[in-house]
């Protein structure tokens, strides 16, 4: 990680530069709860008809085209004797039949943290924020776009720790390219266990993978509470349009099996992996999620499952992937209606852009995209934070932009509180007609909490931002990361634990040569 020189101030006024340091220094920062809790109504898109049509519609093309399921004869004999049609690799449902078989999931269901304080509680009403995931690259102000390190790795594992905003570690939070293929899972699995205190994400690229991160989990909380408890998720994709995969079967299997949770998710770019129209894709995207939810409850009935969506569009002259998008705005809120039907926990994907740079673009789409997810019901919204270049690169920036945008989320989905206090009666008694509230007690009282305060976000007047270096929000959010970093503070862990996190990484890196790609 490059350092970025700070801008010398122009003129006498270093307020901002202080400021700025007093917000992220540990003691300023905002406190939130460890999820959130959703005060206001999901927006329903589609009535009663329109719902029973898509669901319809995914049921014709299951009876009638069918899934496939790529070199895992276990899946198949699973689902031949709970009465689907299996022909050769393609698996066919009577209508009705998958979502009767995803009726033993769980509405909701806590997943442990190893802070007990920090544990989460995904469906109903709740709502986790979690950092991007998967990127090969990474991208700073100073440095530019490069592949992402295991350095890399962790300190977004201490950012997503350090902020209140977000209140789940995620997973692959960026490639750590310079560890071998078949052991960064582990490095990275450990760095969430030591850099952080939060909820975290398992390794789904082959099914050991996914073993050992439950191995790790089994040392790190107990075999039995592990048993017992959903303490690490799994994100599984569909190699969509209909296709499962040994690989994603495998990890979802291992996941269910040991009573984790798998978040299942279709990967849908419209155009390419699915239909262009989003009626389409949304029926699709219901058919390819049930079918894997079926999959992991007929290998343990009652496991906690998450229902995942990933619908994006594209530009259909060029055949690039677009982000941020109306139409996949359109489908997630749908998505949303039918994950509340069938009583699922539902993640959909948050700050989504196209922008190579954190600029306008970036946010603007961004902004679509999240709002989106927040509208659509989701209880688990993956890349809310660091998400560039259409997922390829997790930017240390645009992490730090997007931590804003989390933080007023928490706000919007609080809603509005009506208590008396709230109406101001005292405060206008106070004022009386024509006069400013400023000063009142009223306002006294609320001083500290009326308002969200973005942290990144430049109120002053235009000679103070001037004199103070004309620094941009990329600038500001540049100085930013790198002050929490150099204040963070490891949460702590028991040393025996610790050590024998250390040792089953160490054995089983030794147990492997090196694979690069």
């Amino acid at each position: 990680m490059t350092a970025v020189e700070p801008t010398p101030p122009r003129g006498r006024h270093g307020g901002r530069a202080a400021r700025l340091a007093a917000r992220t220094s540990a003691a300023a920062r905002p406190q939130a709860p460890a999820f959130i809790r959703r005060e206001i109504p999901t927006y329903e898109l589609l009535g009663e008809e329109g719902l029973a049509l898509v669901e319809a519609k995914a049921d014709e093309l299951l009876a009638g085209v069918g899934i496939e399921f790529h070199d895992d004869p276990e899946a198949l004999r699973l689902f031949r004797d709970a009465g689907a049609s299996v022909d050769g690799v393609t698996v066919r449902f009577d209508p009705g039949h998958v979502r009767a078989l995803c009726a033993t999931a769980p509405r909701e269901f806590t997943q442990l943290a190893r802070n007990p304080e920090r544990s989460v509680r995904i469906g109903g009403d709740h709502v986790v924020l979690a950092p991007t995931y998967g990127s090969p690259f990474v991208r700073d102000l100073a440095g530019g776009r490069r592949y992402a390190t295991l350095d890399d790795f962790q300190n977004f594992v201490k950012l997503a720790y350090a902020t209140p905003w977000l209140h789940h570690s995620g997973g692959t939070v960026c490639e750590p390219t310079d560890v071998p293929v078949n052991k960064r899972h582990l490095d990275m699995v450990y760095s969430h266990l030591r850099y952080s205190d939060k909820a975290f994400m398992g390794s789904v690229t082959a099914p050991s993978r996914a073993e050992d991160s439950i191995e790790l989990a089994r040392i790190a909380f107990g075999a039995d509470v592990v048993d017992r408890d959903c303490v690490v998720l799994g994100n599984v994709n569909v190699n969509s349009p209909l296709v499962w995969d040994a690989t994603m079967t495998g990890a979802l299997k291992t996941y269910a099996r040991a009573n984790q949770a798998p978040v299942v998710v279709p990967f849908i770019l419209g155009g390419a992996m699915g239909p262009v129209t989003t009626a389409g894709a949304v029926a699709q995207a219901h058919a390819e999620t049930m079918v894997g939810v079926a999959l992991g409850q007929l290998v343990r009935p009652g496991s906690p499952v998450i229902y995942g969506n990933f619908l994006s569009s594209m530009a259909l002259r060029s055949g690039s992937p677009t982000f941020g998008t109306p139409e996949p705005a359109l489908g997630s809120l749908i998505v949303g209606q039918l994950a509340r039907r069938v009583g699922l926990p539902l993640r959909c994907s948050g700050a989504f852009t196209s922008s190579k740079v954190p600029d306008g673009q970036a946010m603007q789409e961004s902004a679509v995209s999240m709002m989106a997810a927040l509208l659509c019901g989701a209880n688990f919204i993956l890349h809310s934070a660091g998400w560039l270049e259409g997922g390829l690169a997790m930017g240390y920036e645009k992490f730090m932009m997007d931590l804003d945008l989390c933080g007023a989320a928490h706000t919007y989905l609080r809603g509005i509180d009506l208590s008396d206090d709230q109406f101001a009666l005292d405060g206008f008694a106070e004022v009386g007609p024509g006069k400013h509230f400023f000063g009142s007690q009223h306002t006294l009282r609320h001083y500290e909490t009326a308002f969200y305060d973005p942290a990144l976000s430049d109120n002053t007047s235009f000679e103070q931002w001037r004199d103070a270096g004309e620094r941009d929000t990329e600038h500001r959010a540049a100085q930013m990361y790198q002050d929490v970093l150099a204040s963070y503070e490891a949460p702590p862990i028991d040393d025996a634990v610790d050590e024998a996190l250390r040792d089953y990484v160490d054995r089983r890196k030794a147990e492997m040569t090196d694979q690069w790609y």
